[in-house]
């Protein structure tokens, strides 16, 4: 059995294979999940990584030993699993390790209609469960069966977005070797577009740079061949292809914060009035430009479980966050990378300039990005933050995720906060300016890194 304190995160199982998590907990984690939903049938998909077939084979045995059946999508993105899970209207198990390193694997879960598992709905009994041991079940074993729903995917989204009018485009996809690869193929068939692919090859090795987008060095080759190939847009999915970043016509890189106030004019122009969700570390451009085109901006946790939660609470149309996850009340509220990207394209090909002119109206500030300190002591060093900033004049503090500190008359804010996945803080700043964004990053960075 794996190191259960390890793998279970708060929307997520995952760890190194096989030494934290392998076969033996995957099947325990089957049965318990059944157990935890109380179904009758589940579906699963996996990743293109090497591990993920041996256990979604072994989470398949436990789910069936608890006398459910399961149905198998095989290969799939993240979201290809949500939808196979709206659609059919059943729990789902998804495995991937998403960005991390080859030699990692994991489970993100759900219940029926894609609806959101984590330590506060399910995971946190399904976690006890298999430190107990699952009970036998008195009654037959499930079935396993297998079934195709790529088409079923991509026809769908296709239905949420209309693309019937945009001009003929050339997109760059760097699908890193991820199942980018498998799905943008199928999603993009009959549309104009001439697809420039980049590592479509599934390789769960990631031979040629990690599939992390988040990361600017994982989008070079991206950017290099949009400026070769003078194509109208780049587009980077991660691993399980459920985040998707881009890239201007210059080669220039597009901030999710600007992709989430342009999905969120355009589903507020169909969905007056709406809520719409924006993580805290979401520019402040975001809450603005949603109140100016007459939504409402809820802000919240950073995570998938959470942005869905308070999405189904409050009905919003629409969610964001910083990594590049987007959310939509038609897709069960759940997040689709690739249904972000069919926004974008929608939004460029129905207008004729290029997608750095489009997306500046949606660009107010300067963003430090994400930049990771690996840490000992996480609380310690947040620590010591909060201490040399609490009590300025103008600073106010929160601590709904991490440690979020701003000035709102001098312009600035930055977030702190732990990875639930690895031992490093993860710092975002924000300013109206570089130099004042550069000083309020470079003083946080020093006090985390105690130099």
């Amino acid at each position: 059995m794996g190191e259960l304190a390890k793998i279970f995160k708060a929307y997520d199982i995952r760890g190194v294979v096989p030494d934290e998590l392998d076969a033996e907990t995957a099947e325990a984690v089957g049965a318990a999940f059944v157990r935890v939903t109380g179904a009758d049938a589940v579906v699963t998909a996996h990743d293109m990584r090497a591990s993920s077939v041996p256990l979604a084979e072994a989470f398949a045995r436990g789910a069936t030993s608890q006398g459910a059946d399961v149905i198998e999508a095989g290969l799939g993105s993240t979201d290809l699993l949500y939808y196979a899970s709206g659609s059919l209207d059943l729990p789902g198990a998804m495995f991937t390790a998403s960005h991390n390193p080859a030699k990692y694997n994991g489970l993100k879960l759900c219940r029926s209609g894609a609806r959101p598992v984590g330590r506060d709905t399910g995971l946190t009994e399904i976690r006890e469960l298999v430190e107990k041991g699952v009970p036998a079940f008195d009654g037959p074993a499930g079935t396993v069966t297998r079934r195709d729903v790529l088409k079923g995917y991509a026809d769908h989204l296709k239905t949420l977005v209309d693309l019937s009018a945009i001009r003929p485009l050339k997109v760059v996809v760097d699908a890193g070797n991820g199942m980018g690869g498998h799905t943008v193929p199928s999603v993009f068939a009959g549309l104009p577009i001439d697809l420039v692919p980049l590592y479509f090859e599934l390789d769960g090795t990631f031979p040629n740079h990690e599939a992390n987008p988040i990361e600017p060095e994982n989008l070079r080759d991206l950017q290099a061949k949009v400026r070769e190939t003078g194509a109208d847009i780049g587009l980077a999915f991660d691993g399980d292809a459920d985040r998707c970043f881009v890239v201007d016509e210059r080669g220039e890189i597009v901030a999710p914060s600007a992709i989430t106030a342009l999905v969120a004019t355009r589903e507020l122009a169909k969905h007056p009035g709406s809520a719409i969700v924006h993580n805290l570390i979401t520019s402040s451009a975001v809450p603005e430009i949603v109140s100016e085109h007459g939504g409402t901006p809820i802000r919240t946790r950073v995570g998938h479980s959470f942005i869905k939660q308070t999405m189904a609470e409050t009905g919003a149309v629409f969610g964001g966050e910083h990594s590049a996850h987007f959310y939509f009340r038609d897709f069960w509220f759940a997040d689709s990378g690739m249904l972000a990207a069919l926004h974008v394209l929608a939004a460029l090909g129905e207008q004729d300039g290029p997608l750095s002119r489009l997306l500046g109206e949606y660009t107010r500030y300067v963003a430090s990005g994400e930049i990771n300190s690996e840490v000992a002591d996480q609380a310690a060093a947040t620590d010591r933050v909060r201490d040399a900033f609490a009590g300025r004049p103008g600073v106010t503090i929160d601590e709904l995720d991490g440690l979020t500190v701003g000035d709102e008359a001098a312009g600035w804010w930055f977030n702190l906060r732990p990875s639930n996945t690895e031992p490093l803080l993860r710092l975002n700043a924000e300013a109206g300016d570089d130099d004042t964004m550069a000083a309020v990053r470079d003083e946080v960075l020093a006090i985390v890194r105690e130099k």
